[in-house]
């Protein structure tokens, strides 16, 4: 199967669509290389978006203005917004520096496109030593059934030093109603740490899952829900809206963490994590929570999947 892309300026953003012959396309904003629409190609033949507010380049009147927010190379916060790596003075708001970064235009290939950022473009306060990333979306076909992979990769440009890294996606899933949502969690034993305020506490829960729909209410996902899934055999996800006939199905095999989370807005975020915020104790950043390293001249890479259906 072919793809086809196209660029595209609307309402001041600079905008990357591939569209794939199975019925799957997304839309790209250069400004953060987030995802501003995952869409599906139903039986009918009409394109159904999956993300929320899926291909709005307005700004909404209130609440979460995002879509799917890239992360990195942190995630979450930092304790008053600052910490120390290696002894320099690093700074950053929520999810660092990746989401306020222009990208140049991405490498196209068939099916995928690719989004590169390297120390040049990258302030020593952001974050102070040589590693480039390439954030990869590729439009698949899997079992017959279409599919948005999304790579991180890592490459640490340092010759003698490794370096530390934390990142993920913090996608929103379009729900006709959060209350009629439903969130499936699949079976396993998760491990809640809890982060009142933002910052981890180092208190933990463990919960057994029977697999089944998410056992916490959905009044509580401000508060945001981050889950180790270390003892979860199958971390697939799936997110049903059934009066949007939508259901997606995430596979985060790879990822070590995901975060729920809703601003009671009409979506529920289900955030594939590699690292956590800061302790309300801070550590240094090297020493964070699940933070992954990566060796003098290595690479790191990661991948997860989103597969969006159309349902009756």
């Amino acid at each position: 199967m072919s793809s086809t892309y196209q660029y595209e300026e609307k309402d001041g953003l600079r905008l990357d669509h591939l569209t794939h012959d199975s019925g799957l396309s997304i839309v790209v904003n250069r400004h953060g290389a987030e995802l501003v629409s995952v869409a599906r190609r139903g039986p009918d033949g009409k394109w159904t978006g999956f993300l929320y507010r899926d291909g709005d380049t307005g700004t909404p009147a209130e609440g979460w203005k995002n879509h799917a927010t890239v992360m990195g190379y942190f995630v979450h916060r930092l304790k008053d917004e600052h910490s120390t790596y290696r002894g320099h003075e690093i700074r950053g708001g929520t999810h660092s520096f990746l989401r306020h970064k222009d990208f140049g235009a991405p490498a196209v290939e068939t099916g995928a496109i690719t989004y590169t950022i390297g120390p040049g473009q990258i302030e020593p306060e952001e974050y102070p030593f040589k590693v480039r990333m390439n954030l990869t979306y590729t439009l698949v076909v899997t079992a017959g059934t279409p599919e948005l992979l999304v790579t991180f990769e890592f490459e640490n440009l340092e010759p003698e030093l490794s370096t530390h890294v934390s990142f993920g996606l913090h996608p929103g899933f379009a729900v006709s109603s959060l209350k009629d949502a439903r969130v499936i969690l699949p079976k396993g034993t998760y491990i809640r740490h809890m982060a009142p305020g933002n910052f981890l506490s180092g208190e933990t829960v463990r919960i057994e899952h029977p697999g089944g729909p998410m056992p916490f209410r959905k009044e509580d996902l401000p508060d945001s829900f981050i889950l180790g899934l270390g003892e979860v055999p199958q971390p697939v996800f799936t997110v049903e809206d059934p009066a949007g006939h939508r259901r997606t199905l995430l596979d985060y095999h790879e990822a070590p963490y995901v975060t729920l989370w809703s601003d009671g807005h009409d979506f529920v975020c289900v955030e594939p994590c590699w690292g956590l915020p800061d302790h309300q104790e801070q550590r240094p950043f090297e020493q964070k929570e699940g933070i992954q390293e990566i060796a003098p001249g290595k690479i790191l890479t990661r991948t997860f999947s989103i597969r969006p259906e159309v349902i009756a």
